[in-house]
């Protein structure tokens, strides 16, 4: 039996995002185009529109639906943007950030997940991204500063160096807290300082880095 992915698609925008309060247009509109299954194995496929996270490989997950589509909305993303991504994963939330900004720079430290990504993003026709293996905690440099950065792993504190890398009136959305749940946290340049708001708990694998949890052997190549 062949899977009808584009009408599980448009339910899970309908029920999962537009149920729970995601409003923005454009946010909704990429989730409705962006074929989440094809960032999963086959073994997973017919899931890939449910409401949970699934595993990717190297002890890593393609977030829950509703909370890409929450970070992605809370980091208000303008046509034509410079984002960073940190944690590419499987690219999911990298092809998301590819339909509204104008450039989307993402930092992996598996190299494995890293050259995945890039293969499905290509395959996908996605033309405005670019992909390093590296520290995600240190960001970016050669190509800040940043209209939006975008955090996918669960840190003990916000790290300097993304905040750096902000733009003026940019966004930070990050998990921060422990190990075993965070809280999601908005972070605004704004005048010269930096004003954080709490949004909602939330559970995320942890940010491996030099500002995160331990550099664990992780090289910026």
């Amino acid at each position: 039996m062949k899977l009808d992915f584009e009408s599980q698609r448009n339910r899970m925008v309908d029920e999962q995002m537009i149920g729970r309060g995601i409003r923005n247009d454009r946010v909704l509109g990429a989730f409705r185009k962006v074929p989440r299954h094809t960032f999963v194995s086959d073994e997973y496929r017919a899931s890939a529109y449910e409401d949970f996270p699934l595993p990717i490989g190297n002890g890593q997950t393609i977030s829950q639906p509703f909370m890409v589509a929450l970070m992605t909305e809370c980091l208000a993303v303008k046509e034509g943007a410079k984002v960073l991504e940190i944690g590419t994963g499987s690219g999911y939330q990298a092809a998301i950030l590819a339909e509204l900004a104008g450039e989307v720079y993402s930092v992996e430290r598996i190299d494995v997940l890293a050259d995945r990504a890039k293969e499905t993003l290509s395959a996908l026709g996605y033309k405005n991204f670019t992909i390093k293996v590296g520290d995600g905690t240190l960001g970016w440099q050669e190509f800040s500063p940043y209209d939006g950065i975008v955090v996918t792993a669960g840190a003990p504190k916000i790290p300097e160096n993304l905040i750096g890398q902000l733009k003026e009136g940019g966004r930070l959305v990050i998990p921060v807290g422990g190990s075993f749940g965070q809280t999601l946290v908005i972070a605004e340049r704004a005048g010269g300082s930096v004003k954080t708001k709490e949004v909602c708990g939330c559970v995320f694998v942890p940010l491996i880095g030099k500002e995160g949890w331990g550099d664990r052997g992780v090289k910026d190549v």
